[in-house]
């Protein structure tokens, strides 16, 4: 996947910055994969997606 979006190259670097800004633990990045996902839509893209690694249904996505 290829992207020229700041905020992806940092996140993927430093996922555990994105929790403290918005104000969570950082450790939380640890159940968390950063990604990039396409949506059916002519090539609809987000970049930047924080999904939970587990089951739990208690964990939010993050766009």
């Amino acid at each position: 996947m290829k992207t020229d979006s700041i905020f992806y190259k940092l996140f993927l670097t430093f996922p555990s910055s994105f929790f403290e800004l918005i104000g969570s633990n950082p450790e939380e990045a640890n159940s968390y994969k950063f990604t990039s996902e396409e949506v059916k839509q002519l090539s609809f893209r987000l970049d930047g997606l924080f999904l939970p690694t587990t089951d739990d249904p208690t964990k939010p996505c993050y766009v």
